[in-house]
């Protein structure tokens, strides 16, 4: 009987429907601020990769002018700049002096250092020969030891075969 007399009142499915309102109001308040910087990101993005691309674009371009004019600045290198040039002031001779030995100093280190950076890739190579070497060295002073002990008892042995 009490389930029968159970019946929802008017007022109570009012503030129910009241109640499932305002929890989705508030979701939707949550989720407005995730969208809202969802979208955010992706035009900095977009904004960005653009200007990547255009900064990209812009290196592509001077390239192929670089690349074009190989040949013209190629032989600008080539070319003896001496002629050119305007003459330096007494006063500054010394400085120059001291500037080219300088500059003949950097290139010999230079092609050193090159030729160091040459030789990384070939390093565990040389080691794995080095490793080698070392072991047959090592050998060959074993071998060198004993035949260093069997040339004394030889000559102990041949003392007094002679003493005797």
């Amino acid at each position: 009987t009490l389930d029968l007399t159970n019946r929802k009142d008017p007022c109570f499915v009012k503030f129910s429907e009241m109640e499932k309102m305002a929890n989705m109001q508030a979701e939707i308040n949550e989720v407005q601020p995730l969208l809202l910087s969802v979208t955010i990101v992706s035009t900095l993005q977009f904004y960005f990769t653009g200007k990547k691309c255009e900064i990209l674009q812009d290196m592509n371009r001077h390239l192929e002018a670089v690349l074009k004019e190989k040949r013209t600045l190629r032989k600008m290198l080539i070319k003896p700049r001496c002629q050119e040039s305007l003459p330096i002031e007494a006063t500054f001779h010394k400085y120059v002096v001291e500037l080219l030995a300088e500059a003949v100093t950097f290139i010999e280190n230079l092609e050193s250092h090159l030729q160091t950076v040459r030789s990384i890739p070939q390093i565990p190579n040389i080691m794995k020969n080095m490793d080698t070497a070392l072991t047959k060295t090592e050998m060959l002073v074993m071998e060198l030891e004993e035949l260093a002990d069997q040339i004394l008892k030889w000559s102990k042995l041949q003392k007094d075969v002679y003493s005797d």
